[in-house]
């Protein structure tokens, strides 16, 4: 199939992928009278006196802002905001369809850090939590940052971290078939955006010591001059324990693990070779990853994973953001930390008993019903005893 031309067919078709739909009948006055005036204002009313009631008299406790400026869509790069819609409402139907969560899309005309951080806070009392998307590297890390600092509900910016989550889930299985352990495995992550970065503080924050970035000049490491900005150079001071300063080729000799998130081709047969025995690899650039998993097969892999759905082990982000918010909701969560990004990627993980391990299955498919419910209770449970929960998790 001809997945442009019959999409932008189905596209024009729709008009748009969500809309807005009432929640109760208003068939006549009185109905009308109770969801809007005179009855409404007492809602109002206790919401003035106490503003965490809006969780329980409005939609906001189910509310996802889906926001972005348009600067990183996709692989379509800085499209600008208004082009970005049709991918924020594909997130916002795959949010209601997976995790029956509501979202809302917003695209952004700025790319200032600080009016757009301003933008979703102004609103924030609107939402349960906020997803970023597709915002670039590194303005996404700053624009977080501050808003985390600013807002009482989630930030979440789910190139980083739901890619992190299943990427952590995904080698998480692939060591254990692998024989190896995860305190003594060399990775090496091709990239050094927001998804590479993300990655790399997860698989760190899990116990894997030894982690090494490449991006387009090389291995980073302390006291590189060349590319580097200030969230490169914090992230030398917790990477590459080998202390290589050649290029990505370099790096990969003798490694146990690559993890790609940066552009097609990189990765030449050679390189997948001179990896140590019972290689992983992660090659998920798209939609053509860094090397094919038939190539790096015959050159040696033991277990390869792509972002492509025509491939066994797909890592798609759609594992992890419909349970993580879900979970998040489900105990009005202030905050998405690293002990629920951790529940979550070792749900994903369980779901794959040992029985069912194999070098084509190490992580469920985006179909698989048990993934949203799974996700969201570990989240949920993560978040209740690292103290952002604010409502009991109720099994």
């Amino acid at each position: 199939m001809d997945y442009a031309a019959e999409s932008l067919k189905m596209h024009e078709q729709w008009g748009g992928k969500i809309e807005v739909t009432t929640k109760m009948s208003l068939t006549n006055a009185h109905e009308l009278s109770l969801a809007y005036t005179p009855g409404v204002a007492q809602p109002c009313l206790e919401i003035q006196k106490d503003p965490s009631k809006s969780y329980t008299l409005t939609g906001r406790h189910n509310m996802c802002l889906v926001v972005t400026d348009g600067t990183a869509v996709l692989g379509l790069g800085d499209i600008g905001p208004e082009a970005a819609m049709p991918v924020m409402e594909g997130k916002c139907a795959l949010f209601k369809a997976f995790g029956g969560v509501d979202a809302f899309p917003l695209c952004i005309k700025s790319k200032d850090v600080d009016e757009i951080v301003e933008t979703i806070y102004m609103i924030s009392g609107s939402f349960g939590g906020v997803n970023m998307e597709d915002i670039s590297a590194p303005r996404c890390f700053e624009i977080e940052d501050k808003l985390k600092a600013k807002c009482d509900i989630p930030i979440f910016h789910d190139d980083q971290h739901g890619t992190a989550v299943i990427m952590l889930a995904g080698i998480t299985n692939a060591v254990k078939l692998a024989g190896k352990k995860k305190e003594n495995v060399s990775i090496v992550i091709s990239g050094a955006g927001a998804a590479a970065i993300s990655v790399a503080r997860l698989l760190i924050s899990d116990g894997f010591a030894d982690v090494t970035l490449c991006d387009r000049n090389g291995a980073i490491y302390e006291g590189r001059k060349e590319g580097m900005n200030t969230i490169k150079e914090k992230m030398a001071l917790q990477t590459n324990k080998r202390l290589i300063k050649g290029n990505l080729a370099d790096a990969m000799r003798g490694s146990d693990i690559f993890i790609g998130v940066s552009a097609p081709g990189l990765v030449s047969p050679e390189m997948v070779s001179s990896m140590n025995e019972n290689a992983v690899v992660f090659a998920c650039a798209n939609p053509t990853p860094e090397i094919f998993p038939d190539a790096a097969r015959s050159a040696g892999a033991k277990i390869i994973a792509t972002g492509r759905s025509d491939y066994p082990n797909q890592i798609n982000n759609v594992l992890a953001f419909p349970g993580i918010f879900r979970g998040a909701f489900d105990v009005r969560a202030s905050d998405i930390n690293e002990p629920m990004k951790i529940a979550a990627s070792r749900a994903l993980a369980s779901l794959v008993s040992d029985e069912e391990l194999c070098a084509d299955y190490i992580i469920p498919k985006p179909f698989d019903e048990r993934v949203v419910k799974s996700v969201a209770a570990a989240v949920s449970l993560a978040a209740v005893e690292s103290g952002v929960a604010r409502i009991e998790y109720n099994k």
